[in-house]
């Protein structure tokens, strides 16, 4: 059993209760738990199972209580569940404390648009994870138990049903996606919006092929809320809210990432590499660098590799943060430089490194210029 703890500062990583056992008891287990205190007032515990493979695994939840040791504060909460739940490892529900007002556990539908996930799906693992401004669902399965199915020879369409704490106004959803065996899956859009309320519904454009490789890392995609349909026909509420919500155009940018391995012996890895951008507005999600357009076996000696990515826009870039897990036989790597070119503003960023990196590094920007446009 895995516990993530939400506070109005942030939350907890998952705890595992494996071994953090005090007291139990024929029907109650007492678990010690010491949570960071940046966390602030706790208003959310999710709770669930530790592998999200195995189907065999069930967790019967009769009963929950938290208190604080320091204040005495107690919560208690029956649940009466059973994971998994129709195909969802997690539940979640809001912690009330003394003199202090909960959120409310509501039911999300996330309809997935795509082209061709219904005919692999036997194969493929994909999850979702929804942000909003009161925190995020945590990484939930989308292929486990489909609802309203419709199943086009181009198009189709499937329902996944979310139980969560309220997350308030919805702004990204982070795709996990991997696969027993190669495939490229085409996925449209995807639509959240909360069941005991017709609007308003949030849409989240990709329009984006995945090339799915059985033996590489899981693909990690960050998608930004693209517009919100409030209510009446959708073009005019676009109409309506454009200064407000952004277009897409406006809120996302596609970035490409030329990273140079340097040209010498061992300077190459086998290892996973991730990347996040800092701007002067923001930062980006990590990113996973493992599908490069020229190379199918990336980051190899003297060679050049390049990565298209789509994130909301930033700013002007001022760093970046670059690394790699360490697995693999070979995973010594010696990084020359990165450069980076955002599409929206034509400009183009270099970061030089020239050392061996071991694990992840801080890179600040040498300069930067906008590209002259060739029309």
């Amino acid at each position: 059993m895995v516990m993530v703890f939400y506070g109005n500062n942030g939350k907890s990583n998952p705890v595992s209760m494996e071994s953090r056992v005090e007291h139990q008891t024929k029907n109650q287990i007492t678990y010690d738990i010491h949570l960071p205190s940046d966390l602030g007032m706790l208003y959310k515990v999710r709770l669930g199972l530790q592998s999200l493979e195995n189907s065999i695994s069930q967790l019967s939840l009769h009963h929950f209580k938290i208190q604080n040791t320091s204040t005495l504060d107690t919560f208690s909460l029956t649940i009466n569940k059973t994971l998994p739940l129709n195909g969802d490892r997690w539940i979640e529900f809001p912690i009330q404390w003394p003199l202090q007002e909960a959120l409310s556990v509501v039911t999300y539908h996330l309809t997935v648009f795509s082209r061709n996930i219904l005919s692999e799906r036997n194969s493929v693992h994909m999850t979702a994870c929804i942000y909003g401004t009161h925190g995020d669902t945590g990484d939930r399965s989308l292929l486990q138990s489909l609802q309203n199915v419709q199943h086009g020879e181009e198009n189709e369409s499937f329902l996944v049903i979310m139980n969560a704490v309220e997350l308030g106004e919805l702004d990204k959803i982070v795709l996990l996606i991997s696969s027993k065996t190669d495939c490229k899956l085409h996925i449209k859009k995807l639509h959240v919006k909360e069941v005991a309320k017709e609007h308003p519904t949030y849409v989240f454009e990709v329009n984006e092929d995945f090339s799915v490789d059985a033996n590489k890392l899981k693909i990690q995609r960050e998608i930004p809320r693209s517009f919100i349909i409030r209510g009446g026909k959708q073009n005019n509420d676009i109409d309506n809210n454009l200064n407000k919500e952004g277009s897409q155009t406006r809120n996302v940018t596609e970035y490409t990432i030329k990273v140079y391995t340097g040209d010498k012996r061992g300077a190459g890895t086998d290892a996973n590499v991730h990347i996040i951008l800092y701007g002067n507005e923001d930062k980006s999600e990590v990113f996973h660098l493992s599908q490069s357009l020229e190379h199918q076996n990336p980051f190899e000696r003297g060679k050049v590799d390049t990565f298209k990515i789509k994130a909301k826009k930033l700013g002007s870039l001022h760093s970046i943060e670059i690394g790699h897990d360490g697995k693999g036989f070979a995973s010594g790597w010696f990084l020359e430089k990165v450069e980076i070119t955002e599409a929206a503003r034509n400009s183009l960023y270099c970061f030089n490194c020239n050392r061996s990196v071991d694990h992840s590094i801080t890179l600040y920007m040498l300069f930067s210029f906008q590209q002259e446009l060739v029309v």
